[in-house]
C-alpha cells in the first residue's frame, strides 16, 4: 500500500512541471497573436490632412481622377505634403467605351505634367462593346511621353456580359494598345473582380488592385504594383474626395515602370 501511495504521489509531482510548461505555451501564444493583431492594426495611421489612414512601409503615394473631381489646381496637390506622405503620382480618366473622352482629360493631363507629378492615363472599359474599338479611342486621345506611366484598363464589370466574352474583348484591348505603345499595359479592378474573372489569364500584367478596407495587404492571389487603398480622401486643390493609392515597390522600381 505505501509503495501504490508513493507512485500516486510522484504521478501528481510530475504534472505540476507539465502544467507549468502548459501554461507558459499558451501564454506566449496568446501574446504573440495579440502582438501579430496589433502590428495590423497600426499597418494604417490618420493623416488628419488627408483625411484618412493610409497604409504605412509604403514610400511611393498617388491619387486617380476624372471628371468627377472637376477643377484641379495642380500647384497645390503637388505642393500637400503631411509628414512623410506627399503625391507623387496622378492616374487620369482619358477615354470610355468606344468614343467617350473624359472632359477634364486634357486639362488634368497638361497640368499635372507642368506640375510635376508624375501622370497616366486610364481607359474605362465596357464589356458590350468591341475590345479594339475601345483600344482605338484610347488611343486617338492619349499620347505617351517619357516619363509617363503606362496605360491602363480599367475594367469593374460584365454589364451581363459572358465572363468568357469580356476576357476575349479584354484581350483583344491590351494587345492593341501594347503594340501601339510599345509597353504591357496595366489592369485596374477591384480584388473580387480579378479573383472571380480574370485571375490566371492575365497574371502577365501588371496589377493594380482596388481593396478597401483592407488592414495588411489587398486579397489577390498574385503580386501587384498599385493598390487603391481608399477612395475618400482630401488633397488641397480638388473640392472632391480623391481616390488614393500606393505603390508596392521603391523609387528605382517605380522609375523602372515609366515610358522610356
Amino acid at each position: 500500500m505505501s509503495r501504490k501511495k508513493q507512485t500516486k504521489s510522484r504521478k501528481k509531482y510530475w504534472l505540476i512541471p507539465v502544467a507549468i510548461i502548459f501554461s507558459l505555451v499558451v501564454y506566449i501564444g496568446i501574446t504573440l497573436y495579440f502582438q501579430l493583431r496589433q502590428e495590423d492594426e497600426t499597418k494604417f495611421l490618420l493623416y488628419p490632412g488627408f483625411g484618412i489612414e493610409i497604409p504605412t512601409g509604403y514610400s511611393i503615394h498617388g491619387i486617380d481622377v476624372s471628371a468627377y473631381q472637376q477643377y484641379i489646381f495642380w500647384p497645390s496637390v503637388k505642393n500637400m505634403k503631411e509628414e512623410n506622405v506627399r503625391l507623387s503620382f496622378v492616374f487620369i480618366k482619358a477615354t470610355e467605351g468606344l468614343l467617350n473622352t473624359d472632359k477634364q482629360f486634357r486639362r488634368n493631363w497638361l497640368k499635372s505634367q507642368e506640375a510635376g507629378i508624375t501622370r497616366g492615363a486610364y481607359h474605362f472599359f465596357l464589356a458590350t462593346k468591341d475590345g479594339k474599338a475601345q483600344a482605338l479611342n484610347f488611343i486617338k486621345n492619349v499620347k505617351l511621353s517619357k516619363g509617363d506611366l503606362p496605360p491602363v484598363l480599367d475594367i469593374e464589370e460584365l454589364y451581363g456580359v459572358r465572363p468568357e466574352t469580356m476576357r476575349n474583348r479584354v484581350k483583344d484591348f491590351l494587345n492593341k494598345v501594347e503594340e501601339t505603345y510599345k509597353v504591357k499595359p496595366i489592369i485596374y479592378t477591384n480584388a473580387s473582380f480579378y479573383n472571380h474573372y480574370l485571375g490566371e489569364a492575365f497574371n502577365e500584367y501588371p496589377l493594380w488592385v482596388a481593396h478597401y478596407f483592407e488592414k495588411a495587404n489587398p486579397s489577390v492571389n498574385r503580386d501587384w504594383l498599385f493598390w487603391q487603398h481608399n477612395s475618400m480622401g482630401k488633397v488641397n486643390g480638388i473640392k472632391s474626395v480623391t481616390d488614393f493609392n500606393v505603390f508596392k515597390g521603391d523609387s528605382s522600381d517605380f522609375a523602372g515602370l515609366l515610358i522610356k
